[in-house]
């Protein structure tokens, strides 16, 4: 299911305009080397904003984790776990900010 949410938000946002990458590759840096272990960006949006779907009936700690990680990984501010599993998509929106270095 969440596959073809995604292509829907996806048709969506570009239908309006905007620029966005799916699927992004986000590798881990350990000590200096790049390991490919699997992370991947749903949507990111303008590369400021990553948007990470769901279509489940609870979100749960682990899920908002996903997305922190992916956040700090990308070196972006903003993100959004979007749980369509709803009566309402917008009851399942929930915002994450990434309290970047200063």
């Amino acid at each position: 299911m969440e596959s073809s949410y995604e292509h829907c938000l996806l048709y969506e946002l570009v239908d309006r305009g905007l620029q966005v990458e799916r699927p992004v590759p986000l590798p881990l840096q350990y000590k200096g080397v790049n390991l490919e272990i699997g992370y991947r960006i749903d949507l990111w949006l303008e590369c400021k904003l990553i948007i990470e779907i769901k279509s489940v009936e609870t979100l749960l700690p682990v899920h908002m984790a996903q997305v922190i990680t992916y956040l700090k990984l990308s070196d972006t501010r903003l993100g959004l776990l979007v749980n369509f599993n709803e009566k309402l998509v917008t009851q399942g929106i929930r915002r994450v900010a990434n309290r970047l270095k200063e």
